[in-house]
């Protein structure tokens, strides 16, 4: 699953990353500590040169209230699902991230946060799916994060992960048919994904600064010096 993610790379960098102007209302904050429920900026089918700021949880669409939503969907069933389904056919999202958080309990332990990134990029895309709730008296943009089966980084730390997109292929998610961006959805294929410990910080999503993403143990730099 993905139910942490942050979002600080400089707004100048974030629009020449993407080749997007954002528009969100009250502008772009950096964050570090993106939870469910918060907005998470993204990028539309309907609107690439945009970035926009969406609620996270896709909202069903017969829900007779708003209510948090749906954070993640599975990319293998999405399209099976009656609450993705319109989404699924024709709204898919890129959801730039700085990095995620996932939480690993070893040997059934108290659970360990770690920040995986990518190391060549400050900032890349999660394939996300976007919809809006309609109310009597709102409306609101949602958007959720799909998920895969884990690669050989994520597979130490827990059995799925966001569906992460290589750089050449976030354009085609944003424009291609189901069919091929269901072939999208796979584990992140490249091996410049890297993960490290962090401090519980994290686990309070009141906490919304750069130390969340310092190391656990400065002299520890990747995981695989302290995987299993």
């Amino acid at each position: 699953m993905c139910g942490r993610n942050s979002l600080f790379i400089d707004q100048a960098e974030l629009e020449a990353r993407f080749n997007a102007e954002v528009i969100t209302d009250g502008g772009y904050t950096p964050r570090y500590n993106i939870a469910p429920g918060d907005d998470l900026h993204i990028i539309t089918n309907e609107a690439p040169d945009e970035i926009d700021a969406y609620h996270w949880g896709l909202i069903p669409f017969w829900a007779d209230q708003p209510e948090e939503g749906i954070i993640n969907a599975r990319s293998e069933t999405a399209d099976e699902k009656r609450v993705f389904e319109r989404a699924w056919e024709s709204r898919p999202c890129l959801v730039p991230s700085s990095g995620f958080y996932e939480w690993k309990s070893p040997n059934g332990g108290s659970k360990q946060p770690y920040r995986i990134y990518r190391e060549d990029d400050p900032v890349f895309a999660m394939a996300g799916l976007w919809d809006v709730w309609e109310g009597d008296d709102e409306t609101i943009s949602c958007v959720t994060i799909l998920t895969t089966e884990p690669n050989d980084l994520m597979n130490s730390i827990h059995d799925r992960m966001p569906v992460v997109l290589p750089k050449d292929a976030e354009s085609d998610w944003l424009a291609a048919d189901p069919d091929t961006r269901k072939e999208l959805c796979q584990p992140y294929p490249k091996d410049d994904l890297d993960a490290y410990e962090i401090s519980m910080r994290v686990n309070n999503p009141g906490n919304d600064d750069p130390q969340v993403i310092e190391p656990l143990d400065h002299e520890q730099s990747g995981l695989g010096e302290f995987s299993s």
